[in-house]
């Protein structure tokens, strides 16, 4: 009698994990897209956390580096340890880093929200082959 419930008890748990918690849904890509034009939010629909931060964190940190450069080279003053057009090529430069990974991040959500039934697919047997079988069992 002791034995049974921790048995019992396991074998509920084991039948509740066993059991898949939700259907795959299959992901839009033009949803993805329209999530994307917000950085890191198509990472997000797609279910990628960790990625989504990470273009979230390297725009701010773009972004931020860009907005210093730009104030240092706006309010230059002979002190500062760079000359000034340094500051403005720096400014462009963190403007170009904020692009390539506001595109990348784009590219990235749609191109992995396309995919996302990739393996699911290939398991699956062919048109052709499904046809067959069915031909051949008649």
């Amino acid at each position: 009698m002791r034995l049974q419930f921790p048995i019992i008890l396991i074998l509920m748990i084991g039948f509740v994990f066993a059991l898949p918690l939700k259907e795959e849904k299959l992901k839009n890509s033009k949803i993805a897209f329209y999530w994307s034009l917000v950085p890191g939010l198509g990472q997000a629909y797609n279910g990628k956390w960790v990625k989504s931060i990470s273009i979230v964190g390297l725009e701010l940190a773009a972004y931020a580096a860009w907005i210093e450069n730009k104030d240092s080279y706006n309010n230059f003053k002979d002190t500062y340890p760079l000359p000034k057009h340094r500051y403005l090529q720096k400014r462009n430069k963190y403007a170009w880093w904020i692009g390539f990974i506001y595109v990348y991040g784009m590219i990235d959500a749609v191109v992995d929200a396309h995919l996302h039934n990739f393996d699911h697919l290939m398991a699956s047997p062919l048109e052709s082959e499904k046809k067959r079988k069915i031909k051949d069992a008649e």
